[in-house]
């Protein structure tokens, strides 16, 4: 089965040059895997002028950042760390938050996680692109760790890891893996949610 496009940006300003350069590249990604991304598709996809991606990033390393850099930008806005509730929030409205953020990238943006994991591979294999991949992802370990830390967990970094590694095991599973049919609905993201965090906090 052929994923769809990665889904474009939300309403708003057009995109820059180097965002419909990145989208591009995770389109290609997704749709031709690693192989079929070169400078020139990028072009084409992107409809920009030949060597305008060569322009903005010259080497196959510089596109693979640039595909990094936009895959997190664009993970950033369906998972919008930012929305996550504040310390007097309760488990109950966290459970809520993370269930419906988990949701919405399982529906409506599975193609992501397609072009997202195609760049992990990859990075398997470059250590330099392992760096820029780790460090690109690691702004969203920040928040998870604040919050696991203001709902009372007694080893914060530890569960944050688990709650992230948990999310990321559901997230292939549903977009590449034995699940892909049968994506769970709020509801049981919900109820996972709460075991999870119950294990960790003691009666979340």
């Amino acid at each position: 089965m052929t994923a769809a496009p990665v889904p474009a940006p939300a309403p708003g300003a057009p995109p820059t040059r180097a965002e419909r350069i990145g989208d591009a590249a995770l389109d290609l990604l997704v749709e031709r895997g690693m192989r079929g991304l070169t400078h020139r598709a990028v072009d084409e996809r992107a409809g920009l002028p030949q060597g305008s991606t060569s322009n903005h990033a010259r080497t196959r390393q510089a596109l693979l950042e640039t595909a990094v850099r936009r895959q997190v930008e664009r993970e950033a806005a369906v998972l919008a760390p930012d929305e996550l509730p504040g310390p007097g929030a309760g488990p109950e409205v966290l459970v809520d938050a993370l269930a419906r953020a988990l949701h919405r990238y399982l529906t409506d943006h599975r193609s992501l996680l397609v072009s997202r994991y195609e760049l992990a591979l990859e990075a398997t294999r470059r250590p330099e692109l392992r760096s820029f991949f780790d460090a690109a992802g690691a702004v969203f370990h920040g928040p998870v760790t604040a919050m696991m830390r203001a709902a009372g967990s007694p080893a914060p970094e530890r569960h944050a890891l688990s709650l992230i590694a948990w999310c990321e095991g559901l997230m292939f599973s549903c977009a590449a893996g034995s699940f892909h049919s049968a994506v769970p609905d709020r509801a049981e993201l919900r109820t996972g949610f709460q075991e999870l965090l119950r294990g960790m906090l003691g009666g979340a």
